[in-house]
């Protein structure tokens, strides 16, 4: 359901713990803070209704004045986005998987459980008389509301894990952030990672590294896709093409040696080639 802004600013008002939309009327909501109250300041322009597993979600587009781009640092950071390790910064900070975590854990495990049980549910409606068929359809729309929420359970919290590490990076304000040109289609060809792959939402994190990077005056810098980022020298700059993906550190006959993913967010921190994301 759609609903856009006339030029009677009567149409959509928002208070502290309602919101007015055409046809509906006034309407209550559980989040408050989020949409700004002020008709004056903030103009809603348009806005969305939606649904996610039994849930009903509004999004509005408020219009507001350009907020002034905080200073900047004047250094770069790399990012070498992992499965392992879901991003490791040049700056030396680490951000973890998150589907490792026990809570991702625990509610997967209790997905499966759920799944196995619409399965059994469905198995026996195919069974049942038509008469009989009924009340096993209702119990199935029941079952599949729960499959829903817990999927929804996961996606808010790899979403929410995703916005505070993009958060958290352009706070230090550095003046450019390189990441890689990933080919997320063809890694999800591995049938061994194929999962971990997607579960990390690699294309997610770049396109909201990209949005904060554009509201804090960032450059976003793209490494090329063919780039040998984990495979050249940081010290040396010597390119070690026979280098395994189960090799975790890099050992160089220099002398150098640090971990992978660290010396290839350096070697994206220093790189020439790259495109401008925006």
């Amino acid at each position: 359901m759609y609903f856009v802004k006339t030029d009677s600013r009567t149409v959509i008002r928002c208070e502290r713990h309602r919101i007015k939309i055409p046809t509906l009327g006034w309407t209550r909501i559980k989040e408050k803070g989020y949409i700004p109250t002020n008709p004056y300041t903030h103009i809603i322009r348009s806005g969305t209704v939606s649904i996610k597993a039994g849930k009903y979600y509004v999004s509005v587009l408020v219009e507001e004045e350009e907020k002034e781009k905080p200073q900047l640092n004047g250094s770069g950071i790399g990012i070498d986005l992992g499965i392992k390790e879901f991003a490791v910064l040049s700056n030396g900070v680490v951000k973890k998987n998150i589907n490792k975590t026990e809570r991702i854990k625990k509610t997967e495990k209790q997905l499966k459980r759920e799944q196995r049980c619409l399965s059994r549910k469905y198995g026996d409606l195919k069974k049942r008389s038509k008469k009989k068929g009924e009340a096993t359809r209702q119990n199935i729309q029941k079952q599949v509301l729960k499959v829903q929420k817990l999927h929804q359970r996961i996606e808010n919290i790899r979403t929410d894990y995703i916005n505070k590490c993009v958060n958290e990076i352009a706070k230090t304000k550095p003046s450019y952030i390189t990441i890689e040109d990933l080919n997320i289609k063809g890694m999800m060809k591995n049938k061994h990672l194929s999962k971990a792959v997607a579960s990390q939402k690699f294309y997610g994190f770049r396109i909201k590294l990209e949005m904060k990077c554009k509201e804090f005056g960032i450059e976003l810098r793209i490494a090329d896709r063919w780039y040998p980022s984990s495979k050249i020298c940081h010290e040396c700059g010597c390119i070690k093409k026979d280098l395994k993906l189960s090799a975790r550190e890099y050992i160089c006959g220099c002398g150098y040696c640090e971990d992978r993913d660290y010396n290839a967010s350096l070697n994206l921190r220093d790189t020439k080639t790259y495109k401008i994301a925006w």
